[in-house]
């Protein structure tokens, strides 16, 4: 919905980019309003912005008026974005009692996260978008929840029947409810952790499973997938550091899933990045870690994404995709929209996708 900026607080989430004068963006499309934005929204004398109707902690935002309503491409859009942060604060909630000793109730996370599943596996390409949503404070509910939705759609890529799809998912979005075991003045540590800090954060997939290992309600994989989803095929994951052939194929998954929505997301020790550029860097820095036909299967979604549409490089230039190599999903050919030179991001190496532009 548009409103007034003075109407905006802190935590709204913008629903479409500000651009300046220049048609430089100010401010990017899905970007957390803080009290700092809104300084820059008013030394830029902007006087009306898109909102989404909730805001980031789950909250409706309901301001006293509205300039106009969105059209029901951006309902629909808004729709998905509070049904995804009002599961990430019932998870949030599920998370403390179990800091307070309560048992994980499985039950509860599938009323919570299933309808949820169901919905991204109809509209796929929200999971590109979701790293906008994850905050400092609120990191490891949101990575709950993403990294759940992230694997239903690798799952369904692979063409897992729909029993598997569901649990692989479940696999992902219980794959750090060890860290409920965890000192909280870790978790919530506002600085870079320490090496025996660190060294007790390598625990959470063992706690993990000793939550939900007689827990009927999930397949051994899922449980394996908890347990695992910080290994490495080549053996330098941890906690026990196996190989490829003791990895079972849902920790694969699982392991792809939240090491990409880790990167994509802004963390108190890391800035976030862009999904594409996550991609490249986990198929090229990574190599030999991550099972290749899961991360195929992401480039595959991100190349299906990328069809045809308008693009924001990391310089800040518009341009459109014209040509995908399958090779190089990330690398397409694109047309630069204020001069119509075509560019190959193949050999534009300092250039690479920042956003899609919806």
């Amino acid at each position: 919905m548009r409103v007034k900026v003075n109407e905006i607080q802190a935590g709204c989430i913008l629903a479409k980019e500000i651009t300046g004068r220049t048609g430089r963006a100010i401010i990017r499309n899905k970007t957390v309003i803080t009290a700092n934005h809104l300084e820059i929204l008013k030394a830029f004398l902007i006087k009306e912005a898109s909102v989404e109707k909730t805001m980031i902690d789950g909250r409706l935002f309901d301001p006293k008026e509205r300039i106009e309503n969105e059209d029901e491409d951006n309902k629909e859009e808004s729709s998905f974005t509070q049904h995804y942060l009002k599961a990430v604060q019932n998870y949030k909630l599920l998370f403390k009692n179990w800091q307070a000793g309560s048992n994980l109730d499985v039950a509860k996370v599938r009323e919570i996260f299933l309808p949820l599943l169901e919905r991204m596996l109809n509209t796929k390409f929200e999971i590109f978008y979701l790293h906008h949503y994850s905050t400092k404070e609120d990191y490891i509910y949101h990575h709950a929840i993403a990294t759940g939705l992230i694997c239903g759609y690798i799952a369904k890529a692979l063409r897992y029947d729909d029993g598997e799809i569901m649990q692989i998912a479940l696999a992902g979005c219980l794959s750090d409810c060890g860290m409920a075991k965890i000192p909280a003045s870790i978790i919530d540590k506002k600085s870079s952790l320490s090496s025996s800090e660190f060294e007790e954060i390598k625990k959470h997939p063992a706690y993990g499973l000793k939550m939900v290992q007689h827990n009927t309600f999930l397949r051994d994989g899922v449980k394996f997938a908890i347990a695992q989803h910080h290994e490495r095929l080549d053996g330098s994951g941890y906690p026990i550091r196996n190989k490829e052939q003791k990895l079972h194929p849902f920790s694969k998954i699982v392991a792809v899933a939240d090491v990409f929505h880790a990167m994509t997301s802004e963390r108190v020790y890391r800035k976030k990045e862009s999904p594409f550029k996550v991609l490249e860097m986990i198929k090229q820095d990574y190599f030999g870690k991550f099972d290749l036909a899961v991360l195929q299967t992401l480039l595959d979604g991100i190349s299906t994404y990328l069809s045809g549409n308008q693009v924001k490089l990391s310089n800040g230039t518009i341009a459109r995709v014209l040509f995908i190599e399958q090779k190089s999903p990330t690398r397409p050919l694109v047309q630069l929209a204020d001069s119509a030179e075509i560019v190959n991001l193949e050999q534009k190496r300092e250039w690479y996708i920042e956003e899609v532009l919806k």
